[in-house]
């Protein structure tokens, strides 16, 4: 792309970028966090938590509210509730209702009203009845037990009442049972309060007393009495409060809710805190710079119940914008006074701790005890709710009813973490959660007490922001410096792998360490991105470079002539393509078309024949070139270059049948095959018909120009060499030639194949058969090391054997030395690594040794399909190589003798010093192992 492209891409990318961190980050935060929100919960319904055991939940459920009656109930029933669990054992009793006002009876104003009275009257001074708060409002009469008050007391209570006062009238009306009696009292005017006229004063004050005694006798104290005993029992009965608070003080272990108020505070209280509220606070704190959310107003349980709680948590729930919770405040502040949660002191006291071992790290988290509980600066924690399997509750839910009456056995709940608390429709809220819908504030207790407990909590790490931040900016330069470069195929494949990368990363974190890193943003800003540059290149870069090279037609048309001119084909095809197509343009591409086949570069030439029949398939002969060209594509091609030699050019006679090309004196008939070097034909001396293979080598293409000569000349001397080896079991080197860019070797033609397809283990050769493969071998390096011939490059590909006539022969000697030292176009290197010697890896001076070494891994694999050293990358198998020792061949063949082993180690030793030191040494070995071998 040029540069003014570049440019206007670059330019493109920032906008882009710019535009989308406003919208995502800025202005449309909420929305694009919706996203990350989603998944979140998707990466929490896919992982896998089991919740915890130890938590039961009593629900006040539709079914219970049927069978005791409208909700609020009595709280003697919530007290007896508390009782029976205490008494089967249960760790912590949470309760989720809030006792945030009295319960009063109406019955028990009632009771209160009279003993009240009675305390006001004269007969309180007999039988005292000591009252535990102000006396309530009375009746015009003093009575409150008229009609209207008794309503809604049961049977029981209000005969209980109504007999209070019938005693207390019959006492206070006259009754003549209750008066002195006549023998006691004869004249009504000595009843008086008037002590006798010539009494003493002493005296006086005791004939009051005896007076007294008189009057009141003995039957009317007990009648007080009873009096007193009744309306005492009656009040107890009717103060479900003062029972409930005597349940929870004789369970020790209660947790009660309470609410806050007033969110954001502007000053200071106007009242400091109650100590029995205080005591609930937590006053470790460590951290500056954060706080939690605070408020102005507390609403506690009343006073009686929060002093015989355990403990009393804030049950506050903060959705989130969509409505749904996801974390829960762990602390929250009444003014700077933090308050824990419910379910954090459910958990706290169920572990036996107190508000005392809570530590609020603001920045960090809370050390609940040795527990570490991971949260926002500002206390909240990313609660993970339990996904129900098959449709059931992550918790054992039991009805409030079936447990009162004892279908559920009390002993389900010995040493559980009980919650109680509504679920019933029109009693209390609920709020949807990533798992459910409708929740339940007491389910959603029930998770986050589980959660903290077994810390399946999720976290933001400290460094999340400023992951998320550079994963964005990391997008955002690859939108902009990186994307506009690529062809669409391979920007697709990168932005794809790029989305997969962040999509894996983000669920693996949350589901797997349960930690949320948010990258579903920067997922959408690289789709976004990759959509909008790639429409942008297209639709906008395209048809710039397209009038752009409108406009450059005639500089293209030049500069193809001048390219042409100067042998340098492909650039001018390539300008002459760049020019709108008309007639003028067809003739310099059919020209050019013509210099390709002049190169025998036939591929080529039908390319350009092509790009011409899709404007004008009529134009003078092209279909017939087409048909050549494309005949002579499916024929041999010798060499790339432009060689003039006429022995090395296809002819063509007048039928159009292409004649077979010539490699120096042979003909060559087809090819056989291609290796690492070049390819091999089929050849034929025409002088004194011998068949022969040859072997070329394209240099000019493998090599540097400055290293072509170079390497010419030691090709030459190379296979003058191998040339002089004349031994049964080494390929016969017949003649040695360049032609048409190409070096060749003819040589012997052999029937048999290379021994590569026998190195499998379900592949693998008789035994013995390789063992004379390898004796003969080791037979012909001998002969060759004598004459100072390395091969450097010993491997079953270049053994070749027939099987029929059993016939073993070497070839390639000398070749691997050509490319020695050298850097070739093909990234080629000196011998297989696999099969290399430690002294061949590290570049010293190599002898005849180093091919006994590659011969014995050769021994190695030819008997168990296996190599003795492998590695997934080079450098970790050059380095098992030079320093590690290989696998011995008999565990994998145990029926092999010992023998073998011994070869092998001796041919394979890391010091060349310690191997066998000739050929001939090595299979005098491999055939006297050979007698050991099982029949």
């Amino acid at each position: 792309m040029k540069k003014g492209f570049w440019t206007t891409d670059w330019f493109f990318g920032v906008i882009v970028s710019l535009v989308f961190f406003l919208l995502a980050y800025v202005i449309y935060a909420d929305v694009f966090q919706g996203v990350e929100r989603s998944a979140y919960d998707l990466g929490m319904r896919a992982s896998e938590s089991t919740p915890s055991e130890r938590i039961a939940i009593i629900e006040i459920d539709d079914a219970s509210i049927e069978t005791i009656g409208r909700w609020p109930w009595p709280r003697s029933l919530q007290a007896e509730m508390i009782a029976n669990l205490s008494d089967a054992g249960a760790k912590v009793i949470g309760s989720t209702v809030f006792f945030s006002e009295p319960q009063e009876d109406p019955g028990l104003l009632v009771v209160n009203d009279l003993a009240a009275f009675y305390d006001r009257s004269s007969l309180g001074e007999n039988a005292p009845f000591a009252l535990p708060e102000a006396p309530t409002e009375a009746s015009e009469d003093g009575s409150m037990l008229d009609e209207e008050n008794l309503e809604g007391l049961d049977a029981e209570t209000r005969a209980a009442i109504a007999e209070a006062a019938a005693a207390a009238d019959k006492v206070v009306g006259g009754d003549d049972s209750v008066m002195p009696e006549e023998e006691d009292v004869a004249d009504p005017a000595n009843v008086t309060d008037e002590p006798p006229a010539d009494a003493e004063p002493s005296e006086a004050g005791d004939a009051v007393d005896e007076l007294r005694i008189e009057v009141v006798p003995e039957t009317l104290v007990s009648d007080l009495t009873e009096l007193r005993g009744r309306l005492e029992s009656a009040r107890n009965q009717l103060n479900t409060d003062a029972q409930l608070a005597a349940a929870m003080r004789a369970a020790g272990n209660v947790v009660l809710p309470m609410t806050m108020t007033e969110p954001n505070p502007i000053g200071n209280p106007d009242s400091d805190l109650p100590p029995w509220l205080m005591e609930n606070a937590i006053f470790n704190v460590e951290g500056n710079g954060y706080t939690a959310a605070s408020f102005g107003g507390i609403q506690p349980p009343i006073e009686p119940l929060a002093k015989a709680a355990e403990g009393i948590g804030h049950l506050m729930l903060f959705p989130d914008v969509d409505g749904s919770i996801r974390y829960e405040a762990l602390a929250l502040e009444y003014y700077d006074i933090p308050f824990p949660s419910f379910a954090m002191t459910v958990a706290a006291r169920s572990l036996n701790l107190t508000n005392e071992d809570m530590m609020l790290r603001f920045g960090q988290g809370v050390q609940l005890g040795r527990l570490n509980i991971g949260t926002t600066p500002d206390m909240l924690m990313y609660n993970y709710y339990y996904d129900p399997e098959s449709g059931n509750n992550a918790f054992t839910h039991y009805s409030f009813v079936d447990v009162m009456q004892g279908i559920v056995p009390l002993d389900r709940f010995s040493d559980k973490i009980v919650l109680i608390g509504a679920t019933a429709l029109g009693v209390g809220d609920s709020f949807p959660t990533p798992v459910s819908p409708n929740m339940a504030p007491v389910t959603q207790v029930a998770h986050t007490v589980s959660a903290i407990l077994q810390e399946d909590f999720f976290t933001r790490p400290d460094w999340a922001n400023s992951a998320e931040l550079a994963v964005f900016a990391l997008i955002a330069l690859y939108l902009i410096l990186l994307l506009p470069r690529m062809r669409p195929g391979i920007g697709a494949l990168v932005s794809l792998a790029l989305l997969i990368a962040m999509f894996l990363a983000e669920f693996t974190l949350l589901t797997g360490s349960n930690m949320w890193l948010k990258l579903m943003v920067p997922m959408l800003f690289l789709i976004t991105g990759h959509l909008l540059v790639t429409i942008k290149m297209f639709r906008v870069t395209e048809k710039i470079r397209i009038r752009s090279e409108a406009e450059g037609a005639e500089s293209n048309r030049m500069l193809g002539l001048a390219f042409q001119g100067q042998g340098q084909l492909d650039m001018a095809f390539e300008k002459f393509r760049k020019t709108p197509m008309d007639d003028s343009v067809m003739d310099l591409l059919y020209n050019l078309a013509l210099d390709y086949e002049r190169k025998r570069q036939h591929n080529k030439a039908g390319a350009v024949y092509q790009y011409m029949a899709e404007y004008n398939p009529d134009y003078k002969d092209l279909k017939k070139r087409m048909k050549r060209s494309k005949a002579m594509e499916e024929t041999v091609m010798l060499g790339g270059g432009g060689g003039s030699h006429p022995g090395g050019t296809l002819m063509l006679d007048g039928d159009d049948e292409v004649q077979k090309p010539m490699l120096g004196r042979y003909q060559v008939e087809k090819e056989l095959g291609k290796g690492a070097m070049g390819v091999v034909y089929l050849g034929r001396d025409p002088k004194i018909n011998r068949v022969v293979a040859i072997k070329t080598m394209a240099l000019s293409q493998e090599f540097e120009e400055d290293e072509l000569e170079e390497v010419t000349e030691r090709f030459f001397r190379e296979a003058e060499t191998a040339g002089r080896l004349n031994h049964p079991h080494i390929v016969t080197i017949y003649d040695a030639g360049e032609e048409h860019d190409l070096a060749y070797i003819a040589m012997e033609f052999l029937k048999g194949k290379d021994l590569t397809g026998h190195t499998k283990p379900d592949k693998l050769l008789p035994t013995r058969t390789v063992f004379d493969i390898i004796a003969k071998s080791a037979d012909a390096l001998d002969f060759a090391h004598q004459q100072n011939v390395v091969h450097r490059d010993i491997k079953p590909a270049n053994l070749m054997f027939d099987e029929e006539s059993g016939e073993l022969k070497i070839t390639d000697f000398g070749i691997a030395r050509i490319t020695d030292s050298s850097k070739t176009k093909t990234g080629m290197v000196l011998g297989t690594p696999s099969y290399m010697s430690p002294e061949q890896l590290q570049g010293a001076k190599v002898d005849g040794r180093s091919d006994l070494f590659s011969l014995g891994v050769t021994f190695y694999q030819m008997l168990c399909g296996q190599l003795p050293f492998k590695a997934d990358s080079m450098a970790t198998l050059m380095y098992k190589i030079a320093n590690e020792d290989h696998a011995p061949l008999t565990l994998v063949r145990p029926e092999l003798p010992s023998c073998v082993d011994d070869i092998i180690n001796k041919a394979m030793d890391k010091d060349a010093d310690k191997r066998f030191q000739t050929g001939k040494e090595m299979a005098a070995a491999i055939r006297e192992c050979e007698k050991h071998l099982a029949d």
